[in-house]
C-alpha cells in the first residue's frame, strides 16, 4: 500500500477538489493504486456478502504484526471505496484497527451524503468485513 497517501495527504488531495465529480474521479484513481491481487485471492472466502458488486477484501498480518491489506472490485468507484477504507487502516495492527473508530473519517468527508445507498452500504460492509477479519487474527 505505499503507493496510497497516507491519510493527511488524501484529505488534503480531497480537500482540493472542487465538486463531487471531481472527488469521484479522485476516489477512482485511488482505486487504480491498490497493490494487486493475485487470482488465488479472489475466492469465496474474502467475498464480501451483500455488496452488489464483487468486492475481495484479504488481511495479512506481517512479521511486525502490522496488517497489510489487499482488494479488489469489478467497479472502479467502489475500488476506490476499498482504497480509502485501506488508507485509514494501513499501518496498524488488528487491535488498532478494532478500535479504529472510522465515523469521523467519513463524517468529515460528507461521503455518506454523496454516495447512493448501495455504496454506502458497501464501504460500512467493507469496515465491518476487515475489522471482522481483524478480530481473527488477534485471536489466532
Amino acid at each position: 500500500m505505499k503507493n496510497l497517501p497516507d491519510q493527511e495527504k488524501f484529505l488534503r488531495n480531497f480537500s482540493r477538489c472542487a465538486n463531487w465529480e471531481e472527488k469521484y474521479l479522485y476516489i477512482i484513481e485511488l482505486g487504480n493504486l491498490l497493490p494487486l491481487m493475485t487470482e488465488d485471492m479472489r475466492t469465496p472466502v474474502h467475498l464480501i456478502a451483500g455488496c452488489q458488486s464483487r468486492v475481495w477484501i484479504v488481511l495479512t498480518v506481517s512479521e511486525t504484526g502490522c496488517v497489510q491489506l489487499y482488494g479488489d472490485s469489478d467497479a472502479g468507484i467502489v475500488k476506490g471505496l476499498i482504497a480509502m477504507v485501506f488508507i485509514l487502516y494501513q499501518g496498524l495492527t488488528p487491535a488498532e484497527i478494532i478500535a479504529y473508530d472510522v465515523q469521523p473519517f467519513f463524517s468529515k468527508l460528507a461521503l455518506t451524503e454523496h454516495l447512493t445507498p448501495s455504496r454506502a452500504l458497501r464501504l460500512e460492509a467493507m469496515v465491518r468485513d476487515v475489522r471482522a477479519k481483524a478480530i481473527i487474527q488477534q485471536y489466532n
